[in-house]
This record gives C-alpha cells, sequence and structure tokens, in this order.
C-alpha cells in the first residue's frame, strides 16, 4: 500500500473496525467480536462479560491498534489488576498482531514493554497496572481521542474508576470494559445494574462461541455442575448468582493471581500435604511463604503411601536451604497418619493435623477445618496476598459454601458433601488450606505447633 491507499482507507476504518481488522489482519472476527467492534465505534462506554477463552484479548488488541491508526491525535490508556495481565497477556497478544499488518502499517508503530508509538505523530498507548495503593492508572490522560481500556475489570477496585472519573468523562473519550463476572459489587457490576442506562452492555458465552473447546465446557460441567458459580462465571459470563454462601467469592482469589507485590523473605516456609483417600481423589503439595504460594501446587494421584512418602522426601531434599519448610503439615485423617510417621523418620519437619478436632478457641467454628478455611478467606481479604495463576485451585477455592449449625457454629461443606452436588473433591485447595495449621509467620515463632488457638499473625 502506498501513502495515498493508506489514506484513503484511513477514511473507511475510522468508522468501520471490522473492515479495519480484515483489511489489515486478514482476519475475520466472530460474531460477537464483530459485535463489540462496532459497538465501540458508535458508544462512549462498552462493557463486556464473557466466559473464558472466547477471544477477548485478541478484540482488546484489535481495538488498539484500530484507535492508533485510524486518529490523530490519538491515545490510549490501558489497565488490569495486574502487570502480568497487561504485559505477558495483553500487550504479548497486540506484539502478535502487529506481526500480522502490512509492512507498510507494521514499520510505522513501535512497541515496547509498557508503550506503543505511532512514529511522526502523537499517537500513543501505555499500560499501567491498577493497584490499590497507585490509583492513577487513568490520570492525566487527555485527548480529543482518548479510549480507555480495562481488562479483567471485575477485578479493579473502585478506587482507580474514581480517580480516574474525570478523564474517563472528558468529551471526546471512549472506555471500554471486559472481563469475567466474578463478583457482585464494584464498578463493572454496576455498569450492566444500576448504571446500566450509561453503558451498551452485552455478554458472551462460551457456548455461544464455535472456537471454545467443547470438551472444556464439558469439563467445568462435570467437576462443578452447570448450577455453580464457577460454570456461570467461567463459561457463561454470568455473575454469580450469591456470593453469601461461598467460603471464598471468586474475585477474592483472581485478584491475588500475579498481584505486584513482593514476598515477604522474612515469612518461614510453610507446607501443606493433603493425602488421597479414594481412587479418584489426588495427593496434594501446597508451598506458601507469608503472604505467598510460592509455585503452583503438585498433585498426584494413584500412589501409595510410601511412592507418596518418597516423593516429598525428593521435593524437600532438592529444596534450596534457604526455601525449606520449617513444617510440612500433613491431614492425619484416615491415611495421612502413616505419611506423618514415614515423614518423620525420614527426618523431615512434620506436624499431624486433625482437621476434625473442634477447635478450643472461640464457638465460632464447628471444626478446626472450618476455622482453616476462614482464616484462608482472611488471608485473601487482606489483599496484599499473591499466588501463581492455577485455574483448577482458583476454581476449588470458590467452591465450598458454608452454613451455620443449630447451635450458631460456622460448618464448611464437606468433600463428601461436595461429591454428592456432583463436584470434584478440593485437593489442591485442602493442601492450600493446610499451610495455616502451624505457627505464625515470624521465623523467630517457631517453637510450638499453634494446634487449636489459631489467632496468630499472618
Amino acid at each position: 500500500m502506498n501513502d495515498e491507499e493508506i489514506m484513503t482507507a484511513v477514511q473507511i476504518w475510522m468508522d468501520d473496525p471490522v473492515a479495519f481488522v480484515e483489511d489489515v489482519f486478514g482476519a475475520t472476527p466472530s460474531e460477537w467480536q464483530a459485535k463489540g467492534l462496532r459497538k465501540v465505534a458508535k458508544s462512549k462506554k462498552v462493557a463486556i462479560r464473557s466466559g473464558h477463552g472466547v477471544g477477548k484479548t485478541a478484540y482488546l488488541s484489535w481495538l488498539i491498534l484500530w484507535w492508533l491508526c485510524t486518529r490523530h491525535p490519538a491515545k490510549v490508556a490501558c489497565t488490569a489488576p495486574t502487570s502480568h495481565q497487561l504485559k505477558d497477556v495483553l500487550w504479548s497478544e497486540v506484539k502478535k498482531w502487529h506481526g500480522k499488518m502490512p509492512k507498510e502499517l507494521r514499520d510505522m508503530i513501535t512497541i515496547n514493554e509498557t508503550r506503543i508509538e505511532i512514529k511522526g505523530l502523537d499517537n500513543f498507548a501505555v499500560a499501567r497496572t491498577a493497584r490499590r495503593d497507585q490509583p492513577e492508572a487513568f490520570q492525566g490522560f487527555h485527548s480529543e481521542n482518548m479510549l480507555f481500556i480495562v481488562d479483567e475489570a471485575s477485578g479493579v477496585e473502585d478506587i482507580i474508576f474514581e480517580v480516574g472519573q474525570g478523564a474517563m468523562s472528558t468529551k471526546g473519550a471512549k472506555t471500554v470494559m471486559t472481563g469475567n463476572p466474578t463478583r457482585r459489587s464494584g464498578y463493572f457490576f454496576e455498569a450492566f445494574h444500576t448504571a446500566r442506562k450509561f453503558w451498551e452492555t452485552f455478554k458472551v458465552s462460551c457456548e455461544d462461541v464455535p472456537t471454545v473447546d467443547k470438551d472444556f465446557i464439558e469439563e467445568m460441567k462435570e467437576k462443578y455442575g452447570e448450577d455453580s458459580n464457577v460454570y456461570r462465571i467461567r463459561v457463561l459470563g454470568d455473575f454469580p448468582d450469591s456470593e453469601d454462601d461461598v467460603v471464598i467469592p471468586m474475585h477474592l482469589v483472581e485478584s491475588a493471581v500475579h498481584r505486584d507485590i513482593e514476598t515477604l523473605s522474612s515469612a518461614a516456609v510453610i507446607w501443606g500435604l493433603d493425602v488421597a483417600r479414594f481412587g479418584s481423589d489426588r495427593s496434594a503439595l501446597a508451598k506458601r511463604q507469608g503472604n505467598a504460594i510460592t509455585e503452583p501446587i503438585k498433585s498426584w494421584q494413584g500412589k501409595d503411601l510410601m511412592q507418596l512418602c518418597g516423593i516429598v522426601k525428593a521435593e524437600y531434599d532438592k529444596t534450596h536451604e534457604n526455601y525449606k519448610p520449617k513444617m510440612i503439615c500433613v491431614d492425619v485423617i484416615g491415611l495421612g497418619a502413616g505419611v506423618v510417621d514415614r515423614l518423620r523418620e525420614l527426618g523431615l519437619p512434620v506436624y499431624g493435623v486433625n482437621v476434625a478436632e473442634v477447635p478450643s478457641v472461640g464457638k465460632r467454628y464447628l471444626k478446626l477445618k472450618d476455622d482453616l478455611w476462614w482464616h484462608m478467606r482472611e488471608w485473601f481479604e487482606a489483599r496484599d496476598v499473591k499466588m501463581p495463576e492455577d485455574k483448577e485451585l482458583i476454581a476449588e477455592l470458590c467452591t465450598p459454601k458454608y452454613n451455620f449449625t443449630s447451635n450458631g457454629k460456622l460448618k464448611i461443606e464437606s468433600k463428601d458433601e461436595m461429591k454428592k452436588r456432583g463436584v470434584a473433591s478440593p485437593d489442591l485447595a485442602e493442601a492450600m488450606m493446610l499451610t495455616f495449621a502451624w505457627g505464625s509467620d515470624s521465623v523467630s515463632d517457631w517453637s510450638k505447633p499453634v494446634k487449636q488457638d489459631l489467632r496468630w499473625i499472618v
């Protein structure tokens, strides 16, 4: 394309982002992507809630490049709850589509870690992580052609929108929010409810997108049930029915994934080992250091007790001295007692946890397990913790429900109760839960296990 052809095409593309995608990338947007592109061209505010894997990141990448290539001056401000979502996911996708552009257009654009520029023009896009302690993600941006993009918007704190409200409301500005609808509160939720008259909204279900793997849909249906919040959020693109009876709401867990905080290096490392009780269950090993799950949780199926002990011993031996666990907490109910005895014989620091015990401190919880699950919820509620991205772990953490017994004690749904409603055993989540069964996170305070006194500092 020569300069004259480009200028002629830009006049067409300016109001037709679908034609831009087709002409520039040689791609054919899906039905929902085309609908979403046209809505942004015609509307000031667009909010899209979706299931997982529907092509949302490609859609946002097309929007960014379309906006920068068809307007002057033009600015795009992009934010998301984590730098991982911005740099490793969204920015990486932009680079992919940039590489598919005709050479004449491709050579006009430069992309670095957090910025995209059009050479010779005051056109640029920036990526800024939305953080509670630095809420200025959308401050300082003004342009007659301003586009604000909020990815995984359900996980963005309201303070980010409040601080950026002025810039987002300037003449000529457009705002696009996308994401899984993980919580029934916040700016993203309100765009579909009390503030709906100000937004163009629609949802994208995995069931309606041909490119989504049908095996994924069936797996989610089988593991968590069609009536579960996990299925509603991850597949249907619907907000959860209610967060009142779920121990750990999904938005708390998802906001911890790749959160931009430092691991507390002074905190001791604790491992949690959940030993499989039945053939379909898995043994799982979680590793936590203070405010961080330090690596994806490992799991094994079909291992006998001695094999499992050998696996844990090998994990311990290959761990650098600075990161060896101060304690390995093992659920001793059922087969776990034998694992505790053998690991102790092997010289590992092991503590047997009987999660069926009645807590001796307070009267709020029915059993120690209920206390530990609720403490894990409070760990997430602090919003200064982080964990690796693990979709299975996230789903397991957000599946168990709770209720109150007739005498007012809080009770977490048991594994057997979950299986009765067609939900798989949350083995990964239970391993993580066990990491809260020992000590405080002060390295100097490791003289004895906490046992039933769980009012420790995390």
